[in-house]
């Protein structure tokens, strides 16, 4: 006997996923450079010089015991010390180490933040469409359930009419994602000061905090001058979940953070309580080595010229051809409405021609497709015949 829960999860991959594979096998059949894939949020611009430095320097000067053994659960003074000074002298906040707990990347962050904040059966948690479709997972695992928000398109923030009818006496929590997976759409001041004012009022009728729990894996790819508003600044009962697997292009090293701000109701009791979550989940500590190399690596940025060159490309293509697509400013995906109205239909069609797309169901707006471009800008060259033939198709 297994757990059906746990079966089920294991036994079914998702969408993008499900449609990667594809792709290895097709490759195979046709060769790489025949396939046009586009499924996952894979970064393929390298780590930074910096990072690759840090490594060989930490290798070369630590024990073994260092750049390899157990740290303390929240993670290395050191690398505390050195994410919240980089976030004090960006933000103008005055995080100290005791803010933050050092996790396997933004997903360990956010399993564990929900975890800490689900306080029976009844607990929910508000995501808004589009969003990344593990919210589901994350949520539902640690015994609460995901309301989701319907989209606010062609804009893609938030419908706030539709928000303030979600939030109810069982709400614990709202995820945003901005820069956003799958849109790369960022949320606007004037947006986050609306939902600050929206929670802030919510939190008096029902007599309890209401957590804004941001998922900042792309926060720092940003384009064409955006600004992206740093939400403790907005709202004091924000939990931070970050990944350095975009910005850093380390999406396999699993290191991350969960920032718990003083101003948080409660902030001592929701830091043990996320303590508390890492722990049952066995995330005994985060990676070391990776924790050495942030400590010195807190302020190095990701070079975003070649992401700016893919999407600029892909969008003025696509764009001529007739595709209706949300311009992003962050992050690495182009949003674009499916010729035909049915995504899914439309991504199966692409496929006939070894153009892998991913159906924007999973993430609450079957109207639309992902389209990952972090990847090679050749390979975006090289597939444009293809969605010049599959827009043909459906028109």
């Amino acid at each position: 006997m297994v757990s059906k829960q746990m079966y089920a999860l294991g036994s079914n991959r998702s969408c993008i996923r499900e449609i990667f594979e594809f792709g290895l096998k097709r490759a195979a059949e046709v060769g790489a450079q025949n396939v046009y894939d586009y499924s996952l949020g894979n970064p393929s611009v390298p780590a930074p010089k910096e990072v690759d430095d840090a490594i060989r320097e930490a290798l070369a000067t630590l024990s073994p015991i260092e750049a390899h053994g157990y740290t303390s659960a929240p993670g290395r003074n050191d690398t505390r010390d050195a994410i919240a000074e980089n976030l004090n002298k960006r933000f103008g906040t005055q995080f100290s180490r005791k803010n933050l707990y050092i996790t396997c990347g933004a997903a360990a962050s956010l399993v564990s933040t929900l975890r800490a904040l689900t306080v029976d059966e009844n607990t929910e948690f508000i995501a808004f469409a589009p969003y990344f479709p593990e919210y589901n997972v994350f949520a539902a695992t640690g015994g609460g359930k995901l309301v989701v928000i319907p989209p606010d398109i062609p804009h893609f923030q938030i419908d706030f009419a539709a928000l303030e009818k979600a939030v109810n006496p069982n709400t614990q929590g709202v995820i945003v994602n901005s820069p956003n997976n799958p849109s790369g759409v960022v949320y606007t001041e004037a947006t986050i000061q609306k939902l600050a004012e929206v929670l802030n009022a919510k939190q008096k009728e029902f007599g309890h905090p209401i957590y804004l729990i941001t998922d900042e894996p792309y926060r720092e790819l940003l384009y064409d001058d955006m600004k992206l508003p740093f939400v403790t600044k907005y709202y004091a009962n924000t939990i931070v979940c970050y990944s350095y697997s975009k910005s850093l292009s380390l999406p396999g090293e699993r290191i991350g953070y969960v920032l718990i701000p003083d101003e948080a109701a409660d902030s001592e009791a929701v830091y043990a309580a996320i303590a508390g979550a890492a722990r049952i989940s066995g995330y005994v500590c985060a990676p070391s080595l990776m924790q050495h190399v942030i400590a010195r690596c807190a302020d190095v940025t990701p070079d975003l010229a070649p992401y700016i060159r893919n999407r600029d490309l892909l969008l003025s293509e696509l764009t001529r051809m007739g595709y209706n697509c949300a311009k992003p400013s962050g992050a690495f995906y182009l949003f674009v409405e499916a010729p035909g109205g049915d995504a899914e239909a439309f991504c199966a069609a692409a496929q006939k021609y070894d153009l892998l797309l991913v159906p924007g169901t999973g993430f609450g707006c079957p109207t639309y497709m992902r389209i990952s471009y972090c990847v090679d800008y050749e390979m975006i060259k090289r597939s444009l015949p293809a969605f010049e033939k599959a827009i043909a198709a459906f028109k």
